[in-house]
């Protein structure tokens, strides 16, 4: 039986490519032209070729920024990921407290990210902050706004608390995905509550885990709001991170030429780790 081809459905899928157009691909042509020329206005301008990427790549700016980024992906990444399967695994299987877990579990994720920031900001000051004056009553010296060490705390803490829940709700949908017969042959077995883990959920939970690294590695690399309004970069610039030192070239110093090739090479950052992430997630498949 011969199949009559209708390529009268790609209509149906043209919108999308239309708005996939002028909110991609037009805004990111314009930064690659922007990133190879020297702009002085709108008629005077200089093709530069890729001076403005070697002059970037040479900047200190660029490599403490993306070493602060790293760092701090790297921490969220530690410490999210297993409190994250803990949490989902302390929580209730089904019933009333199980939405109710879900409820709970789900609010810090409705909070808008500046309020996040605003609210981490009264929270951790020494006056009015409850954070900030339970630790100087026990005798703590914290103060975010000008001691490192504490801004980077408080930033990762902050973000910790945001988003824990996201990798929470994620292994929780992936250990209710798990059949039942496989616990009970772990009963039959007399398996301790770590050895299921080990040989059930975990290998069970890969898939989910990978999406949950996914997820929360390009986030935390994107991070720009939180500590923007927690610290604004600082003290000096120990919690500027890639995003904010792209927003000072543009907005602050109008370099839109260096300014350009800083976001290409960011976005060529995040591109290159996602298909990192989508490789072994689409290994992980094939070995299953």
């Amino acid at each position: 039986m011969t199949k009559t081809p209708n390529n009268r459905a790609w209509w149906l899928v043209l919108p999308v490519f239309v708005l996939v157009a002028f909110s991609a691909v037009v805004p990111m042509m314009t930064v690659v032209n922007y990133s190879v020329q020297d702009i002085f206005d709108s008629s005077t301008r200089f093709f530069v070729g890729a001076d403005w990427y070697r002059q970037v790549l040479q900047d200190p700016r660029l490599h403490d920024s993306l070493l602060r980024q790293f760092i701090f992906s790297g921490c969220v990444l530690l410490i999210e990921i297993p409190l994250g399967i803990v949490i989902a695994l302390s929580m209730p299987r089904g019933g009333r407290w199980a939405s109710a877990c879900l409820i709970v579990m789900a609010i810090p994720l409705l909070i808008p990210w500046n309020v996040v920031g605003t609210i981490w900001q009264i929270f951790g000051r020494a006056d009015i902050g409850l954070l900030g004056w339970a630790l100087t009553k026990l005798g703590i010296s914290y103060n975010y706004a000008s001691n490192t060490m504490d801004a980077w705390v408080t930033v990762l803490v902050m973000d910790v608390w945001h988003w824990t829940s996201l990798v929470a709700l994620l292994c929780y949908s992936g250990l209710r995905a798990i059949p039942d017969v496989y616990y009970q042959a772990a009963r039959i077995d007399r398996a301790s509550a770590w050895a299921v883990f080990r040989h059930i959920q975990l290998p069970k939970l890969k898939s989910v885990l990978l999406i949950a690294v996914m997820l929360r590695f390009m986030d935390s690399f994107m991070i720009y709001t939180e500590p923007f309004v927690l610290t604004g970069g600082g003290p000096g610039n120990a919690t500027t991170f890639l995003s904010q030192t792209l927003t000072k070239m543009a907005v602050g110093q109008f370099d839109l030429g260096p300014a350009a090739a800083f976001s290409l090479i960011y976005f060529l950052i995040i591109l290159l780790v996602s298909w990192l992430f989508y490789t072994a997630m689409t290994r992980n498949d094939q070995t299953r």
